[in-house]
């Protein structure tokens, strides 16, 4: 089935599109990348959308027009992926949308909201769409979070040691493949969220991040700082658990500067570059992982792979690229994945990743105009347990 994922993360910048062909053979899914495109978000949408987000006053007027324009902007990048990676092809999109708000209390996920109507990717593309991926996971009691870790266990089972996959997005998060206690994902802490967001706040909007980490490199880490922001009590809560910009945000960088007077910008983001190194390596050691597959805009980075790659001592370190998967487009493909499961009717979620009482299928179908959705498999079909990139 040739498929086409859609992503839209935490950093708020662009849309991720990634189109795979997609076959089940002997309880192994084949994964054969089409490519992947970026297409940049509007910049009056993308200040509307900044401008929405916690911790941000908005009504409900602004959340029925991000729905629809975002959901305008969803079907442009599954229209440009069709045409440029499918040859007009495609038969199903799967859209994550765009995370608006994450709810969570003492520790526990109450509800999550992601905007981006897929009528609108119905209407421009014919296809099928799935998307609301989250909510059921919810339901399921679990974080809805992190779901790329279902691709993340079946790519990496069967590797030696404890392999960790790695995602550095706005937030950053884990999954562990292997290991005594069974799999385990969840969301280490902050990587691009809060360094984009002191580039903003710290040259008054002229710019939106540290282009390939050169001010953080030439930067010193603030030892005081460092020690009040890793204070954070989300980093005890134990996994699974999510965050996101509700926790993460403008307010919190302030309240986390005040009191230190003037930094020089270069040692606030060498700092905040620091911190996302530390609690990534806290988890990966904590896990006992042996190496680390890391993916997302955060690799392109030299500054922050640097880090990580002190932070970790002697633990390997390689990106996603290395074993077929662009690190760009990762999570897009594990969406397009994802949706692939739940047209056939089958869970695309992993328990002990998620914190769900069972594994679900997920998402909502909206039909399309002229490519239906293809027929579930029989009740209680196997569910495949492991993914090959061909």
């Amino acid at each position: 089935m040739r498929v086409i994922g859609l992503m839209s993360g935490t950093s708020c910048d662009a849309i991720d599109a990634a189109a795979a062909d997609l076959a089940i053979e002997d309880g192994t899914v084949v994964l054969t990348p089409l490519g992947s495109l970026d297409h940049p978000f509007p910049e009056d949408l993308r200040r509307e959308l900044l401008a929405a987000l916690p911790p941000a006053a908005t009504t409900m007027a602004d959340v029925c027009r991000l729905d629809t324009l975002l959901g305008q902007a969803l079907a442009a990048a599954a229209g440009r992926a069709d045409h440029d990676l499918c040859g007009g092809r495609a038969e199903l999109v799967v859209s994550h949308g765009q995370t608006l708000y994450h709810w969570t209390e003492g520790g526990r996920v109450l509800g999550t909201l992601q905007l981006g109507q897929p009528a609108w990717i119905a209407e421009r593309t014919g296809c099928t769409v799935v998307s609301d991926l989250r909510p059921r996971d919810v339901a399921a009691g679990g974080q809805g979070a992190p779901l790329v870790s279902a691709l993340d266990v079946m790519w990496l089972r069967g590797r030696p040691g404890v392999p960790v996959a790695l995602n550095l997005g706005g937030i950053a998060n884990i999954t562990v493949a292997a290991g005594g206690r069974g799999p385990l994902a969840y969301d280490t802490g902050p990587a691009n969220v809060l360094l984009d967001t002191a580039v903003r706040e710290l040259t008054g909007g002229r710019a939106d991040r540290d282009a390939d980490g050169a001010l953080a490199a030439a930067g010193t880490v603030h030892a005081p700082l460092l020690e009040r922001l890793l204070a954070e009590p989300y980093y005890t809560l134990p996994p699974p658990r999510t965050t996101g910009r509700e926790l993460f945000n403008a307010a919190y960088l302030r309240t986390a500067l005040d009191g230190f007077g003037h930094l020089p910008a270069e040692d606030v983001l060498a700092t905040l570059t620091e911190l996302t190194a530390r609690t990534v390596a806290d988890a990966v050691r904590g896990a006992g992982g042996t190496e680390v597959v890391a993916s997302g805009g955060g690799t392109r980075n030299p500054a922050l792979m640097a880090a990580l790659g002190r932070a970790l001592g002697g633990v390997p370190v390689r990106t996603s690229d290395e074993l077929g998967l662009p690190s760009d487009a990762k999570e897009a493909y594990a969406f397009a994945l994802l949706g692939f499961l739940t047209v056939l009717g089958l869970p695309g979620t992993v328990p002990f990743c998620t914190g769900a009482r069972r594994s679900v299928v997920l998402g909502s179908v909206t039909p399309g105009r002229h490519r239906p959705p293809p027929a579930p498999g029989a009740p209680g079909a196997a569910v495949p347990d492991r993914l090959r990139v061909a």
